[in-house]
């Protein structure tokens, strides 16, 4: 090993020490100047480690932990950025911290989060076994541009290694489609026909005409957004079969689903210990890329009945009568998030915090293509909905224009006000937050109700 990149390594340590000691979580600063030192430093430290690499617009930080948890049952020694931390500093920095001063990583195993479009240069290095791609959706227009843009990252990202297999969702056409026109070899997951019932048309859409010939998709069944039996009539591009199938969908409760899936020619009983068909769609995902790794299966189901959610990803805290957060970022993940909350039969605060920071999408014109209008269908159940956030006055106008009566709309910018508030609630509550929103009331929920900080 190099001088240089032992001197990277050295100073990742220090400042993550130093970090943690001001308990500023130092989840990605030292490896942002671990890497100015030495800009190859990750390919040096992940060369022998056995990793799957997960990304994607929506189901990254779920789909990782239903993987770490199926590390844990198999008993194999293992690192992850569990605080989020996907981009190239934020990995570097927990290779770092797993690793010897001389570059010897102590884990066998890894499962890394990564950013969209920071896989255009962290693959290469990575060199990932397994590749898992959840789905691509439109995210952040000010950052990533059109879905397009994204899949052209992830795609160049996957050039650089063409030894990874890849796991891709067979419902999605922008994701399946990357099996195209890359050496890699691929394997698909999915939920198939009459798995669940099939929506007339997607309520939303971004990916309503071919990626091959731009004729408009016709559809088979749709289970949400663009995701389903999709089908150009010109070209003849199609859902590619998929080997780990969800055939049949017999549960989705409020805190957990049940599903039947149908790989390596046996049908399987598979709970999933978090709700909504999203999540269906991850434990998926995850069960395919493990399964594929060499992971027992027996290990990977009991695994995913009893992981513990991921970070601000259906998360309960023990505040009033209960609160749930649920992330949100997008009209797609917005929508299976209302979905979600119509399966809800007892009386319930909805809380939504908007932020545009950086993290966040400095565009919140999104709010305006989430179907919003579905919460008149959760009256009577839905009690009052409180906005919160930098942008809650552009949250208050969607949520009125939605039809919710004015007299249920409250705002409340103050975090500390707001967990006081809905402390002396007996009504469970339900917050959906943006990412930057996320952070920071959480920090407040966690000093109320305990649990670890993100970086924990």
């Amino acid at each position: 090993m190099s001088f240089r990149a032992f001197l990277a390594i050295s100073l990742c340590k220090v400042l993550r020490f130093l970090s943690r000691l001001l308990r500023r979580g130092g989840t990605a600063m030292p490896g942002r100047w671990a890497v100015k030192v030495c800009p190859n430093l990750l390919s040096l430290l992940a060369g022998t480690v056995k990793t799957i690499a997960v990304t994607g617009t929506n189901g990254k930080t779920s789909t990782a932990r239903m993987i770490e948890a199926a590390f844990q049952e198999e008993g194999v020694s293992y690192l992850i950025n569990r605080s989020g931390a996907n981009l190239m500093s934020g990995i570097v920095t927990e290779f770092v911290m797993n690793s010897t001063l001389t570059g010897r990583c102590r884990r066998e195993y890894a499962v890394i989060e990564c950013d969209e479009a920071a896989a255009r240069t962290v693959f290469s290095q990575l060199r990932p076994r397994v590749v898992l791609v959840t789905n691509l959706f439109r995210d952040q227009l000010d950052r990533y541009g059109e879905v397009t843009h994204t899949l052209e990252n992830i795609r160049t990202g996957l050039q650089g290694t063409p030894d990874a297999l890849l796991c891709l969702n067979a419902d999605c056409s922008l994701t399946a489609s990357l099996a195209q026109d890359l050496p890699n070899r691929a394997v698909f997951y999915g939920i198939e026909k009459g798995a669940v019932p099939s929506r007339e048309k997607p309520e939303i859409s971004d990916a309503t005409h071919c990626i091959r010939c731009k004729t408009e998709y016709d559809y088979d069944y749709i289970t949400y957004a663009h995701l389903g039996g999709f089908r150009c009539p010109h070209c003849g591009y199609s859902r590619p079969a998929a080997a780990y199938a969800v055939t049949e969908v017999q549960a989705l409760r409020a805190d957990s689903s049940t599903v039947t899936m149908h790989f390596r020619g046996e049908d399987h009983r598979v709970d999933v210990n978090l709700p909504a068909l999203y999540n269906v769609y991850n434990a998926a995902g995850a069960l395919a890329a493990l399964s594929e790794l060499g992971i027992r299966t027996d290990h990977v189901i009991r695994a995913l009945a009893a992981f513990r959610c991921g970070f601000g990803r259906m998360e309960q805290f023990a505040i009033g009568g209960g609160l749930r957060l649920m992330l949100v970022k997008n009209p797609a993940g917005c929508n299976q998030v209302l979905e979600f909350l119509q399966g809800v039969t007892e009386d319930y605060i909805l809380v939504i915090c908007l932020n545009d920071r950086g993290a966040d999408g400095t565009d919140v014109s999104w709010i305006w293509d989430a179907d919003f209008e579905k919460l008149s269908s959760l009256l009577p159940n839905l009690r009052e909905v409180i906005v919160s956030g930098d942008r809650a006055a552009d949250m208050h106008v969607r949520i009125k224009y939605a039809g919710i009566d004015e007299g249920m709309i409250s705002e409340e910018r103050n975090y500390e006000a707001l967990v006081s508030r809905l402390s002396g609630s007996s009504l469970p509550v339900f917050v959906m937050p943006t990412y930057t929103a996320l952070l920071d009331l959480r920090s407040v929920i966690v000093r109320h109700a305990g649990g670890s900080e993100f970086w924990e």
